[in-house]
């Protein structure tokens, strides 16, 4: 990011930023206008709040999360009383991590997944077990295999959770079926008599609402009598703007309470401005239009990125088309490095285009080999054009190391 940021005519297909030109620049001004012009409810807005967040947004983010997962009853897992407003979704997933481990347990992670992640467990002094993925998400029978392989050399009381992106996976573009979360909760508490203690499944639906089509996944919440092993998070930086920088989870107990201790220590609450003022956007139904048109425009970009890596990508590199999100996930032959040291990575940069490098997603687990052949792209922040342009230089550094 802050590369991009330093050279104006370097075409990052790397930051995970949104698109600039969607920015609801109009929608905001009007909307904090509104909440400002109110000598009351700009006082409101203007005081600290308080540590789990605004009563009002929970309270419609509970039940949105509900909605978006078809449950027609008021059940407790989607209980405004077990959401927690935070500053974006990286700090829950800060939160949890610190509230359920100590230095030396292990995290299982899918492999590869969201790189930020990998840098809050070594922050933590946490190992990790990468569990592969398939096209449908997790591939459960390794996930047994690694829970069997743990129990039989007694590390399997150091796992606590399992963390997943499970909608449009960072950096895959991967979704998790739900019958897949199900399997997972199943195998989580199978191995929990074992282990000594609860393995929470932490799912992070960051990018749930980018999807391209209209059919929605429920998340792990909606897996009956499993509630109280699931953690799931979610913002509002990706689906509307990312400077608003506002994330939520919910948790059940007693996690919830530590959790709520640790942000306390961290900030006594995420700014209350920002709060009121997505609360009034959601109220108002600004954010589902919003929602409906940015969907829209990811997908179009999406388009161009994958006739681009058609068009200039060597035969010999192989990708899934997203169908949400904001990354296309190609992978080279494996004799082909692409490695922040790698002659791909210095080509393109030569050629003032740059990606996230695949092995920065995966997780330093010794029982296996980091691969070292694939490629984040994302079609989120560049233009159209640069869309073109960047796959298009990267393309004709792939093909002379090839050739």
């Amino acid at each position: 990011m802050a590369t991009a940021l330093a050279k104006p005519h370097l075409i990052s297909l790397a930051a995970g930023f949104t698109d600039n030109e969607s920015l609801p620049v109009r929608e905001t001004r009007e909307l904090l206008s509104e909440l400002l012009r109110s000598r009351q409810a700009g006082r409101v807005a203007l005081q600290y709040g308080t540590t789990a967040g605004d009563p009002l947004l929970r309270r419609i983010t509970a039940e949105r999360f509900r909605l978006l997962d078809g449950v027609r009853e008021r059940a407790p897992a989607y209980s405004p009383e077990r959401m927690v407003i935070t500053n974006g979704s990286q700090q829950m997933l800060y939160m949890v991590t610190e509230a359920l481990c100590d230095a030396g347990d292990l995290v299982l992670v899918e492999d590869p997944t969201y790189f930020v992640l990998l840098g809050i467990l070594q922050s933590h002094g946490l190992g990790a077990r990468g569990i592969r993925l398939q096209r449908d998400g997790l591939d459960l029978v390794h996930l047994e295999t690694v829970l069997q392989r743990l129990k039989r050399t007694g590390e399997l009381r150091r796992v606590k959770l399992l963390y997943v992106v499970s909608y449009f996976q960072n950096p895959t573009g991967t979704t998790t079926t739900f019958e897949k979360k199900a399997g997972a909760l199943e195998l989580l508490r199978h191995y929990e008599r074992a282990a000594g203690h609860p393995i929470y499944l932490l799912e992070d639906a960051a990018y749930r609402e980018l999807r391209f089509g209209a059919t929605d996944i429920k998340s792990a919440l909606a897996v009956r009598g499993y509630s109280e092993r699931v953690v799931c998070t979610g913002t509002y930086s990706k689906p509307f703007a990312t400077g608003v920088r506002v994330g939520f989870g919910l948790l059940p107990e007693p996690l919830l309470s530590t959790v709520l201790r640790i942000k306390a220590n961290h900030d006594f609450g995420s700014s209350n401005l920002l709060q009121h003022l997505l609360a009034r956007v959601i109220a108002s139904g600004r954010y589902d239009e919003h929602l409906a048109r940015l969907r829209k425009r990811y997908f179009r970009k999406a388009r161009v990125m994958l006739t681009a890596m058609k068009q200039h990508f060597p035969a010999a590199v192989h990708w899934e088309e997203p169908t949400g999100g904001l990354y296309v996930w190609a992978r080279l032959p494996s004799r082909v490095k692409s490695g922040i040291e790698s002659k791909l990575f210095q080509a393109s940069q030569a050629k003032e285009v740059m990606y996230v490098p695949g092995k920065l997603c995966y997780a330093k687990d010794p029982t296996r080999r980091e691969p070292n052949h694939e490629t984040r792209l994302s079609f989120g922040a560049a233009t159209e054009p640069n869309i073109r342009a960047g796959i298009a230089r990267l393309g004709e550094a792939m093909e002379e190391l090839l050739d």
